[in-house]
């Protein structure tokens, strides 16, 4: 028996959801912006009133490692550390990109050969956190920051159907959008319920992280804005 509590904070969305034995159990989400440090730790009581579960009878911490927004992965990234540090279990960690494009998959109504998904995650102004995954959410691009205009993803584009998702998707869709086989989804938002098949399949094969030195897949530094002067 594997009962996972499994975050996610890589976006604006703070998600969190319990599984047990790769089966959903429960899952809290809300979309806003700048709530996680003050909701996950209240998502994650919730659950587990819910579930009827003590926190001892959880076997491992699953968190979207990443590529996404700073502050969101540091707060997720902590929380899941502290509690496998608490309870002595282990930390599994899954890339954000890979359980987009997991969600997205399993719940696409249409998954053949001649059809790829990339998931897309705001950066700033025209650039996007993405990578490319084939209908068996296998990659097939690897996970870059990519600047987005009419050319991008040109080759991919002649040869196959492709998924756009996730929030940075949307203000692509003006350069992408040009192409047939183009396809924007504006509805997607990232879940921790992703990232279940993934985190059990990592628990069976005991792929843990070393607690005391992971940290979250950034992708790019942390750039701090400056205030402007009166």
């Amino acid at each position: 028996m594997a009962l996972i509590l499994q975050i996610e904070t890589a976006t604006q969305t703070c998600s969190v959801a319990l599984t047990q034995d790769g089966k959903l159990l429960y899952f809290l989400e809300k979309t806003e912006r700048n709530i996680h440090a003050g909701a996950i730790t209240v998502f994650i009581e919730e659950i587990m009133l819910k579930a009827g579960k003590q926190y001892a009878d959880l076997d491992a911490v699953a968190v979207s490692m990443g590529p996404g927004s700073y502050t969101g992965l540091r707060i997720a990234v902590s929380t899941a550390k502290g509690l496998c540090y608490a309870l002595d279990i282990p930390l599994i960690a899954v890339n954000t990109l890979e359980a987009m494009a997991n969600g997205f998959i399993n719940n696409c109504f249409s998954v053949n050969p001649q059809t790829v998904f990339c998931p897309m995650i705001d950066a700033r102004r025209m650039e996007v956190y993405c990578a490319v995954y084939n209908y068996k959410n296998e990659l097939i691009l690897e996970t870059e920051a990519k600047i987005i205009d009419e050319q991008s993803f040109s080759d991919l584009l002649n040869q196959y159907v492709v998924y756009f998702f996730g929030d940075g998707a949307a203000k692509c869709e003006t350069d992408l959008g040009v192409h047939l086989n183009a396809r924007i989804m504006n509805d997607f938002e990232n879940s921790a319920s992703h990232l279940t098949s993934l985190a059990f399949e990592k628990f069976k094969n005991k792929q843990f992280e070393d607690v005391a030195y992971f940290e979250p897949f950034y992708l790019k530094d942390f750039i701090a804005g400056k205030k402007k002067e009166n």
